[in-house]
């Protein structure tokens, strides 16, 4: 597949009347404390589309409606007079391209994780504006659309939010919900309560050898000897996998979560494909937790911005292949319903009163090859990718992360085929990809 550009711009947003009055004011944004904690670099997604499909003016006048309503996807990162990181609500557009590809979509179908996916988006590397499009048009008609934002602006529900807007836009419908834009609600207790500890986990110090001078692992692979791998799960397998989790809960304690079924799975199969057993090491998982259902008062689902924090259940090893699967199913719930009311307000008094002062630096960074012994769950499965929709029959039949070969970065997605069935996208060294393959539709590890 060769893809050529045939445009690119900046597209700026569309008010109904009068541009705002702080367009050319130097207005800006000051990030939350859950902005500045977040990856500081863009994440990127592919749809498809087949036709019919809007013309590409249509799409591109959507999203400058959209952009009036999400008016900091439009501007760029920058600091205020004190040096701390703020949104330059200045208008500068979203990146726009337009471009060709010389197949047909079902002949690059279908879309597996390969470096090919990176030619359907714009770069991530040095990228100034916050958004970026890329529209490529293949010669039957089908559309692959490219979506990249930064991570620093919003979380994977808020950009959703976004994309349902757009969709909502080239239908000449009125954008709803509307966004919150307030980040200034995440007011610190006076005086403090930091229940927590929150060094090394969402915060470190600049060098982390200053906490673990000996690190397990001294790995430094070529990029070429991790690949990205899409298993299948399906909805019999998970409700099979749910039970087995579940099996040995006691009190009438509700089943495990599919996805906590699946995460334990996915622990226990590629710490056994790395070869790892009998290590004393621990491993452990960074799981992403929503705040908006777990702060109280409760903040709406229209809060536009960051509100994830993270779960790292840990065990050793060795535990982990010795126990059963519930084992690693109770070790994850455990873990993810500690980070509850209590803990997002620890970490605001925290990163209020402790980060600057001490000079620490956020642990959530994508630069990292791999995470072994390790993993990063990103889960997709209750945000709504799938809703950009931009009229009649256009709706997208594929939405999949770009190609992000990180050693033990793990994609959950609800599979497009709708039946309840889950895709994973999972980053592996080579050498431990066809043992994982083996193991991974096994209920007996």
């Amino acid at each position: 597949m060769k893809v050529r550009k045939v445009s690119s711009k900046f597209v700026k947003p569309l008010f109904e009347g009068d541009p705002p009055s702080s367009l050319n004011s130097g207005y800006c944004i000051p990030l939350s404390v859950f902005d500045k904690a977040a990856f500081n670099n863009h994440m990127a997604g592919i749809y498809a589309y087949r036709p019919p499909i809007p013309p590409n003016a249509t799409i591109e006048l959507g999203l400058r409606k959209a952009l009036s309503e999400y008016r900091e996807w439009a501007g760029r990162l920058g600091e205020d007079e004190s040096g701390d990181p703020v949104i330059l609500l200045n208008d500068a557009g979203v990146y726009f391209v337009e471009a060709s590809a010389d197949c047909t979509l079902h002949q690059a179908m279908p879309l597996s994780p390969s470096p090919a996916l990176l030619s359907l988006h714009p770069s991530l590397k040095g990228a100034e504006a916050l958004v970026q499009v890329q529209l490529t048009r293949f010669t039957c008609g089908s559309l692959a659309l490219g979506f990249t934002a930064h991570h620093l602006v919003a979380d994977g529900h808020s950009a959703s939010n976004f994309l349902v807007a757009w969709g909502q836009a080239c239908r000449g419908l009125e954008i709803s919900p509307r966004p919150m834009h307030n980040r200034a609600i995440f007011v610190p207790r006076d005086p403090p309560l930091i229940q927590f500890e929150h060094r090394g986990v969402e915060y470190m110090h600049k060098n982390p050898n200053q906490v673990n001078p000996h690190p397990p692992f001294e790995i430094t692979p070529a990029a070429d000897d991790i690949l990205v791998h899409k298993a299948h799960f399906t909805s019999e397998f998970l409700v099979k996998l749910k039970a087995t989790a579940s099996s040995e809960n006691a009190d009438n304690r509700p089943p495990y979560s599919t996805f906590e079924s699946l995460i334990a799975h996915l622990w226990r199969a590629i710490t056994r494909a790395r070869g790892l057993k009998g290590l004393e090491t621990v491993t452990k998982i960074r799981i992403s937790v929503d705040g908006r259902s777990r702060l109280r008062p409760r903040i709406p689902n229209e809060y536009f911005g960051n509100l994830v924090l993270w779960a790292f259940p840990s065990a050793k090893v060795k535990d982990l292949l010795d126990e059963p699967l519930a084992f690693a199913a109770r070790i994850i719930h455990q873990a993810i319903a500690e980070v509850n009311d209590s803990y997002f307000k620890s970490f605001i008094d925290f990163a209020n009163y402790r980060v600057k002062e001490e000079g620490l630096v956020q642990t959530a960074e994508m630069e990292k090859s791999f995470h072994c012994p390790n993993l990063e769950v990103d889960s997709w499965l209750r945000i709504p990718f799938h809703k950009l929709d931009f009229g009649g029959s256009c709706i997208p039949y594929i939405f999949m992360p770009s190609y992000f070969p990180i050693e033990g970065l793990i994609f959950l997605l609800p599979s497009f085929i709708g039946d309840g069935s889950i895709d994973a996208f999972i980053s592996l060294f080579q050498d431990n990809l066809d043992a994982f393959k083996r193991l991974c539709y096994s209920l007996d590890i």
